[in-house]
């Protein structure tokens, strides 16, 4: 229906010559499907819509949607021309002059009822841009993206994004952003860069108090000493990490860690998982521990969990149900 409708107001000609779908058809071997191809229409009636519905008379979006944008404008301005003159001449014998003199201006774009907003799409060094359909997206509420994933996000960005990052997504000035990208150059090791990236875009997103939670966390989960994390904090901590279950019952008697470092995949066998506990590179809630050492419900954090470090950073969670 919506393509019945809103379809005769575009030309073919005129979608072949918009970015949006010029480039899939020369950047693709496989060239463009229809439902990408139908994408502007859709996208302009959404705002069509929104326009006579909602009183919407700005729509914002990635450079990338331009066209589409456009699009949607050059819709509403053309469905808002029929109206007013069919308005116009609701009485042929005496239309109204005004209402057609409306139509006529709007027609040929004398009158602008609606307007579009674009700003440069931010992309990674590899030019990949975020999206909700780019691998890696994150989200601006914390039901969709927890503070300290968020936090994690920009820890983990790369030397050659970070610059760029700290222009777009902090409030910081000129100076300290040259400060910080000075000193990837110079002690990339530091990574103050990022840590100050992660710091400052979780303030103005969740607040300082859920800034500082998850900064500590990411020092706690480093160190390894996680016995003080709240169960909340924990959770979201240990979110991405592998993990299995076990029987609560078995807990009763113990369970030996040279078995559990087997079972649970960061030992290959017994002798090894015995060499890993011998060096002291296992810990157990952040605790080093030993050959004899054996699991029970006093390991148990957040009432249900035990947390495994073999190495600096290879994690398991034990789940016990």
């Amino acid at each position: 229906e919506a393509l019945r409708d809103v379809g005769k107001y575009f030309s073919v000609n005129m979608m072949m010559c918009k970015e949006s779908v010029r480039s899939r058809l020369e950047s693709r071997e496989q060239g463009i499907t229809y439902t990408e191809f139908s994408y502007m229409i859709l996208q302009a009636y959404d705002f069509a819509h929104l326009y006579k519905n909602e009183g919407v008379t700005v729509q914002c979006g990635g450079s990338d949607q331009y066209g589409n944008i456009v699009a949607g404008i050059d819709l509403i301005r053309r469905k808002l021309a029929v109206a007013f003159g069919l308005s116009a001449l609701q009485d042929r014998e005496n239309p109204d002059l005004s209402q057609l003199k409306t139509a006529m201006d709007i027609g040929r774009s004398n009158v602008v009822p609606a307007f579009g907003l674009t700003a440069p799409l931010v992309t990674k060094s590899d030019g990949g841009k975020f999206g909700k359909t780019e691998t890696g997206a994150i989200w601006l509420t914390p039901e969709r993206t927890s503070p300290y994933a968020y936090y994690q996000f920009w820890l983990n960005t790369s030397d050659a994004d970070v610059g760029g990052y700290l222009r777009t997504f902090t409030l910081l000035d000129r100076d300290e952003i040259e400060r910080l990208e000075a000193e990837v150059l110079t002690n990339p090791g530091r990574r103050e860069a990022q840590r100050t990236l992660a710091r400052e875009a979780t303030t103005l997103l969740h607040g300082e108090a859920q800034a500082e939670a998850a900064e500590q966390a990411s020092k706690v989960l480093f160190s390894g000493q996680i016995r003080d994390l709240p169960d909340e904090m924990l959770m979201e901590v240990f979110a991405d990490v592998p993990s299995s279950e076990h029987p609560r019952s078995q807990l009763e008697s113990g369970v030996g860690v040279v078995d559990v470092l087997v079972d649970v995949g960061l030992a290959k066998s017994k002798r090894e998982a015995k060499e890993f506990l011998g060096n002291g590179s296992v810990r157990v809630n952040g605790d080093v521990v030993g050959l004899e050492a054996r699991i029970t419900r006093s390991d148990l954090l957040a009432d249900s969990v035990v947390a495994i470090r073999r190495g600096k950073k290879k994690w398991h969670l034990m789940r016990w149900v």
